[in-house]
């Protein structure tokens, strides 16, 4: 039999079932680079005519609607925003500090401790939420909390605000925690056997001798660290947590969600910021250096 000879295409079909013709393939072959390809060919004339025509269409779009009457709608919006959002974003600070501050100490002595298990455990938490993003950390948080509990027939309902208190406070009190150890061990060895000779216990030794040596020097890092958590408040936003950020999206979109409103609202978020964290910064500064160990 000849090698060209095909049953039903070039010679006689020897069977009634339907047998697929040869076809030939019509386009390009895939590629895989073919949207990088497309996006390197497109003409840098083109890409300059867009980046002017679009905004100008924007704007255009919004002529009615200056930059003058965004920053009217923000005076309008001021008090609710300060009262009721930058304070809260001050109050969540505050309650995170105090919570992270007693426990980082407590955690931080931990490390400290004389007994093996405790100095590892408490190495272990320090280092697990020191490292840890915090968003990470308040959506775990936000998850694995209840919305209420339940004591003895009586309902407690625990809001978002609360969540976002303990999220924030556990890295908080990670990193307070560093500062309380570093702080103890920067003491002279000198000091502890001072109070060993004259028969002082470790305990009266840590809490009579050392740590009143510490306080001075953990007065700025914890300063350092309250104006950190400030800034992070606004993370606060993304648990649906009344703060400043979120307030000023509302107020946002009860104006009609207008792109000149996003400078104005969002600047003066900035400023309230600023105008908060920086005198803290500066006292910060210049406690470090009245109380710098001078060697």
């Amino acid at each position: 039999m000849a090698s060209n000879n095909l049953p039903g295409i070039t010679g006689p079909a020897r069977t009634d079932l339907p047998v697929l013709k040869p076809y030939a393939l019509t386009g390009g072959t895939y590629d895989e680079m073919f949207l990088v390809r497309w996006l390197g060919n497109i003409p840098p004339q083109f890409i300059l005519v867009l980046l002017v025509v679009w905004p100008a269409c924007a704007y255009a779009q919004s002529a009615s609607y200056t930059m003058g009457d965004a920053f009217a709608a923000l005076w309008r919006w001021i008090p609710f925003l300060t009262l009721q959002g930058f304070v809260f974003n001050i109050v969540i600070s505050v309650f995170s500090m105090l919570i992270g501050t007693f426990a980082g100490a407590a955690l931080g002595l931990g490390q400290i401790s004389q007994r093996l298990w405790l100095r590892r455990l408490s190495w272990g938490v320090t280092q697990l939420f020191r490292n840890a993003p915090w968003l990470v950390i308040l959506f775990i948080v936000l998850l694995a909390f209840p919305f209420e509990i339940e004591i003895l027939g009586l309902v407690i309902p625990v809001p978002a605000w609360m969540k976002a208190v303990i999220g924030l406070s556990l890295p908080i009190m990670a990193n307070i925690s560093e500062i309380v150890r570093g702080a103890v061990m920067s003491v002279p060895s000198a000091q502890w056997e001072a109070a060993e000779a004259l028969s002082f216990s470790r305990t009266q030794t840590l809490w009579q001798i050392i740590l009143p040596q510490c306080f001075k020097r953990m007065i700025p890092p914890w300063m350092n660290w309250y104006a950190i958590l400030t800034m992070a408040t606004p993370l606060c936003s993304l648990l649906g947590v009344g703060e400043i950020i979120t307030f000023s999206r509302q107020a946002m979109e009860a104006e009609n969600n207008r792109p000149e409103l996003l400078v104005p609202f969002f600047g003066y978020a900035l400023v309230l910021f600023f105008a908060y964290c920086y005198p803290i910064a500066r006292i910060t500064i210049a406690l470090e250096k009245r109380y710098a160990v001078k060697l």
